[in-house]
C-alpha cells in the first residue's frame, strides 16, 4: 500500500470513527465580562483543534483589539463582529464546532448583555447542557439569575456552574464555597436535575482540561471531562414520528412528495402515519433523500415522502405515527419570552410560526410575570424586554403540536408584529386549555349573505380614526343620517357611548387602548355578519390593532377613513375640554399630548375637515362603499 493509499484509508477510519462519536451541545452563559468568549477560546486553543495560521492571526489581533497585554486574548476568537471587538462584549451568537477522541461538541457562545437577552434564547433552545459562569469577584447578579431561568424553562436540565477568574480571588475556596451555597439556593425553584459547581480560570486554563494545582481542595471533574462523559438529553428518535410539511414536491403529474425535517421520532417504509389537522391516514410508500432512496429515516434528517393514496396536504400540515398523534387545538397557556423594545399587550394580534405553520394569534390573558431575582409571580398588564411570563394565547384556527417539554419542534414558537415582521417573543406551549377542545364554531342555516339580501345591500365596516377632536363623530352622525334616508340598516359605534357600556371597565393606558379596540372589533364583526353598515368613530391610535380589526373582515368589508385633522386644529376645537386637562397633567395617557397616535400609512379614504365641507365627505364616502 503506498502513502496515498494509506492517507486515503486513514481518513476513511477518522470518518468512520467520527460517526460513532455522539454530540453534545452546550450553551456558555452569565452576566457581561464573566468570561464566556475567553472560557471556548481557551477550549479550542488548548484541545489543539487551531491551525497555525489562526493561532498567528489570533496573536496580531490580540496586539490589535485585545484586552490582556501581549497575551493572547481568546475572547477573539468568539468575538466575530466588529462592534463586539470595539466593546468587548458579545452581541450575537456565536457557534463553534469542535472534537476530541471522545465526543464531537456544538458550543453556543451567547450574549451576556441584558439588551441581547434574545439572542441568548436562541442559544440555549438547541442545548443539553448549560455551562453558566459566574465571576469569583462578583457572585450571582441579576443577568446569571435570567439566564438560569431562561435554561429551565427551554428543558436544559444539567448546570454546569463555572466559577470563573478564581485567579483573581487567590483561588479562595470559601468563595467558591459561598458562591455555589447562593446559587443553589436561588437555583433549588429551578427544573435542574444536577448543578456540578466547578472553579476555573478560563485565562490560565485553570481546571478546563487538566486539574489546577491551585485548587487541590477541589476534587471534581474538569470543564472538559464532566463535558465529555455527560449524558445527553434524551434521544429525539424515541420519541414518536413528527414531520412538519415544509414543501409540496410536485415536479410532475406523476409524483407528489412531501417534504420536511423530522421534528421527532423515526419512520420507515410501510409504516401508518397520520396526517393533521385533517386525520387522514396512509403508508409511507417512499423516503427520498435527495436522489437515493431510503428504507428509514430519523429526527433532524431533511427527507421527501411519498404515500400510497392521494390525499390533500399542504404547507404547515404535520404527518405523524397514525398510532400516538400530536394534540390540536386553538387556546393554550404559553410561557413567553419577550424580545422587543416596543411592550406587548394582551389584546394584540401577531402571527405565530410554529413549525412550518403560520396563523394569527393573540395573546387573550397575562397571567403573571416573573421576577428574576426571586422567582416570584408579578401581576402584569403588558410584557417589556427579556420579561419571562405565563400568559394564555389563541391562534385563528386549531394547530397541531406538543408541549414544549414533550417535543421543541412543535412545541416553541415565535410571535411577529404584524407591521415590522420583526420577531417580539419567543413561547413554550405549557398546555392546551380545555375550554379550547369543548367550544366549536356551530354551523347556522341562515349566514351573512342570506342576512344581506333581506337587508337589500351589502354589509361593511367603516373604521373612521383621527386625534380626538378631529370630527370622526361629527362625519358619522351625518353619514348615518344619509344611509338611514337611503333605506341603509346602519349602526354607529362611537368610542364615548361604547364606554359607558361594554367597555366601562377599560382606562386609557396603552394595554387598556389596545383590548377597547379588540372588544369593538369583534362587535363590529358579529353586525357585518348580521348584513348591517356598521360605522365605528374610535381614535384607535395603533397601526397594531386597526391591522387586526381589518384582519376579521373579508376583502372590501373593512373601509378605513382618516380624519386627517391637525393637533392645533383638533386642539382649538376641544370640545369637552380634554385637550386643556391633559396639558394639565390632569388626563395622563392622552392621545397627541403624552400618548402616541400613529397614522394610517394606506387608508382607503383620508378626509380633511378643515378643507372639505361635510357634504362633500358624505357624498364621497357613500361612492367608496359600493353598496
Amino acid at each position: 500500500m503506498n502513502s496515498q493509499q494509506t492517507n486515503i484509508a486513514r481518513a476513511n477510519q477518522y470518518l468512520t470513527d467520527q460517526t460513532k462519536l455522539s454530540t453534545l451541545r452546550f450553551i456558555t452563559c452569565g452576566s457581561v465580562d464573566d468570561g464566556k468568549s475567553t472560557l471556548i477560546g481557551r477550549i479550542l486553543y488548548e484541545a489543539q483543534i487551531l491551525f497555525e495560521n489562526q493561532i498567528e492571526t489570533l496573536k496580531k489581533e490580540s496586539m490589535k483589539s485585545g484586552t490582556q497585554g501581549n497575551e493572547i486574548d481568546f475572547a477573539l476568537l468568539l468575538d466575530g463582529l466588529e462592534a463586539e471587538r470595539e466593546q468587548g462584549i458579545t452581541i450575537d451568537v456565536a457557534y463553534r464546532y469542535f472534537t476530541t477522541k471522545r465526543r464531537k461538541f456544538i458550543v453556543a457562545d451567547t450574549p451576556g448583555h441584558e439588551q441581547y437577552t434574545r439572542n441568548m434564547v436562541t442559544g440555549a433552545s438547541t442545548a443539553d447542557v448549560a455551562v453558566i459562569l459566574v465571576d469569583a469577584r462578583k457572585g450571582i447578579l441579576e443577568q446569571t439569575r435570567r439566564h438560569s431561568i431562561i435554561c429551565s424553562t427551554l428543558g436544559i436540565k444539567r448546570i454546569v456552574l463555572a466559577i470563573n477568574k478564581m485567579d483573581l480571588v487567590d483561588y479562595d475556596h470559601d468563595i467558591f464555597d459561598h458562591i455555589e451555597d447562593d446559587y443553589r439556593s436561588f437555583a433549588n425553584q429551578l427544573n435542574f436535575e444536577s448543578i456540578t459547581p466547578i472553579p476555573i480560570s478560563a485565562l490560565n486554563g485553570c481546571n478546563i482540561l487538566q486539574q489546577a494545582t491551585q485548587t487541590e481542595w477541589y476534587k471534581g471533574p474538569t470543564l472538559m471531562g464532566f463535558l465529555e462523559t455527560v449524558e445527553t438529553r434524551r434521544l429525539l428518535t424515541d420519541d414518536p414520528f413528527r414531520m412538519p410539511v415544509q414543501w409540496v414536491n410536485r415536479p410532475n403529474l406523476d409524483f407528489r412528495g412531501f417534504a420536511g425535517t423530522i421534528a421527532a421520532g423515526h419512520i420507515k417504509i410501510g409504516q401508518n402515519v397520520r396526517i393533521l389537522p385533517s386525520g387522514e391516514t396512509a403508508n409511507i410508500k417512499e423516503i427520498l433523500l435527495f436522489k437515493d432512496a431510503l428504507s428509514y429515516a430519523e429526527a433532524d434528517q431533511a427527507v421527501t415522502l411519498t404515500l400510497d393514496r392521494e390525499i390533500d396536504i399542504s404547507r404547515g400540515d404535520v404527518i405523524v405515527a397514525a398510532d400516538a398523534p400530536a394534540e390540536i387545538s386553538d387556546h393554550f397557556e404559553i410561557e413567553l419570552m419577550w424580545m422587543d423594545q416596543e411592550p406587548g399587550y394582551s389584546g394584540r394580534s401577531y402571527l405565530l410560526k410554529l413549525g412550518t405553520s403560520l396563523v394569527s394569534a393573540q395573546i387573550t390573558d397575562i397571567k403573571h410575570k416573573i421576577n428574576i431575582n426571586s422567582y416570584e409571580k408579578l401581576s402584569a398588564n403588558k410584557l417589556e424586554l427579556n420579561d419571562l411570563s405565563v400568559v394564555t394565547l389563541k391562534t385563528d384556527q386549531p394547530i397541531t403540536f406538543e408541549k414544549y417539554k414533550d417535543c421543541a419542534g412543535l412545541g416553541g414558537f415565535i410571535l411577529i408584529d404584524r407591521m415590522s415582521n420583526q420577531t417580539v417573543a419567543a413561547g413554550m406551549i405549557k398546555f392546551a386549555l380545555r375550554r379550547a377542545r369543548n367550544v366549536h364554531v356551530h354551523k347556522l342555516d341562515i349566514d351573512k349573505s342570506a342576512r344581506q339580501s333581506l337587508n337589500g345591500h351589502k354589509s361593511k365596516v367603516l373604521w373612521f380614526t383621527g386625534l380626538s377632536g378631529s370630527g370622526k363623530s361629527t362625519i358619522a352622525n351625518a353619514l348615518e343620517l344619509e344611509l338611514h334616508s337611503r333605506g341603509i340598516r346602519t349602526y354607529i359605534l362611537d368610542g364615548d357611548n361604547i364606554r359607558h357600556g361594554l367597555n366601562n371597565d377599560l382606562g386609557f393606558t396603552d394595554a387598556d387602548r389596545v383590548e377597547n379596540i379588540r372588544r369593538i372589533s369583534e362587535v363590529a364583526k358579529l353586525m357585518v355578519d348580521a348584513g348591517i353598515v356598521v360605522i365605528t368613530a374610535f381614535i384607535s391610535p395603533f397601526k397594531a390593532e386597526r391591522t387586526m380589526a381589518r384582519a376579521l373582515f373579508e376583502d372590501g368589508e373593512f373601509i378605513e377613513v382618516f380624519v386627517d385633522t391637525p393637533l392645533a386644529l383638533a386642539e382649538s376645537r376641544d370640545p369637552k375640554g380634554l385637550y386643556k386637562k391633559a396639558r394639565k397633567g390632569e388626563l395622563p395617557n392622552f392621545t397627541g399630548i403624552d400618548s402616541p397616535y400613529e397614522a394610517p400609512d394606506n387608508p382607503e379614504m383620508r378626509v380633511y375637515t378643515d378643507t372639505q365641507d361635510l357634504d362633500v365627505i358624505v357624498k364621497s364616502l357613500i361612492a367608496q362603499m359600493e353598496l
